[in-house]
């Protein structure tokens, strides 16, 4: 699977986003619900009901000039924001001050959002990963799973990426992605993204695996909003968007056997029931 994190975050990432879907090799994508141009993704996903999407849930806002409101009243959630009513930078707020139930509501009300305009997600998956960097934030994300009847994005992996120790929370037996890759920084620049994924995708094992991306057409836009921020910046994103939407990226899949899935798909399915 071929996954695009971040659609609706802005209209350079949703644009680059479905030429990847409709034309590219990207199989699958979620959506920033508390994002300026998450509208315009959705309408999107409604005119293309065969594209796989679900809800990147979000409780961080990473970006300089371009913070994330969540969607409920900041003074109903006043353990997840800044003193300015956004979202904080970092996971590192979070996972000190956040008190669960203002989570559960903020993280409600976004599926509740998605559901009430008509979309139908495949899954659950957590922006930044903060979902994983607290036990009772891992129980949270596996409840709203069942509640919506969802299948959630899990791995011990993605959880070490936080900067935690997986060995420290209980995750369940059955259910987790451990053969996910996603570049680094160090990869970025070292060599550059498109030979990180030619790497990947010439050794890939057999059965399923998750390739996590961020794409986005290059405008004045993205670089803005990715200001004094090059890690999965506007150039990193480019890269993302050019490298999935080309020619060399659909040969190397085919040279290599690779077919393409997403959370639809029976493989998916039988692992989160293995």
């Amino acid at each position: 699977m071929i996954h695009a994190d971040d659609a609706g975050m802005a209209w350079s990432e949703n644009k680059a986003t479905q030429i990847g879907l409709l034309e590219g090799s990207i199989s699958s994508t979620s959506l920033m619900v508390p994002c300026p141009w998450f509208y315009e993704m959705a309408q999107f996903c409604l005119a293309h009901p065969e594209v796989d999407y679900g809800i990147h849930l979000t409780l961080t806002g990473e970006w300089k000039t371009y913070p994330f409101k969540p969607c409920s009243p900041a003074g109903e959630v006043p353990s997840i924001v800044n003193s300015k009513g956004f979202f904080h930078a970092k996971r590192s707020p979070i996972k000190e001050y956040a008190k669960i139930e203002e989570v559960r509501q903020e993280l409600k009300n976004q599926i509740d959002y998605v559901l009430s305009l008509g979309l139908k997600p495949t899954h659950l998956d957590s922006h930044m990963y903060t979902l994983g960097i607290r036990q009772d934030l891992i129980d949270l994300y596996i409840e709203l799973g069942k509640e919506y009847n969802l299948p959630i994005l899990l791995s011990e992996k993605l959880v070490s990426y936080t900067g935690e120790e997986p060995s420290n929370f209980v995750l369940p037996k059955k259910g987790c992605f451990e053969s996910v890759y996603m570049a680094s920084f160090n990869e970025f620049e070292n060599g550059g993204l498109p030979l990180f994924y030619d790497q990947v995708l010439d050794t890939l094992p057999e059965g399923v695996s998750i390739l996590l991306i961020h794409p986005a057409l290059e405008s004045l836009e993205m670089q803005q909003i990715t200001f004094e921020h090059p890690n999965f910046g506007d150039e990193w994103r480019v890269e993302d968007a050019n490298y999935f939407s080309s020619t060399h990226c659909r040969n190397k899949l085919d040279e290599n056997g690779i077919e393409l899935i997403n959370w639809r798909s029976p493989e998916i399915l039988k692992l989160l029931d293995a």
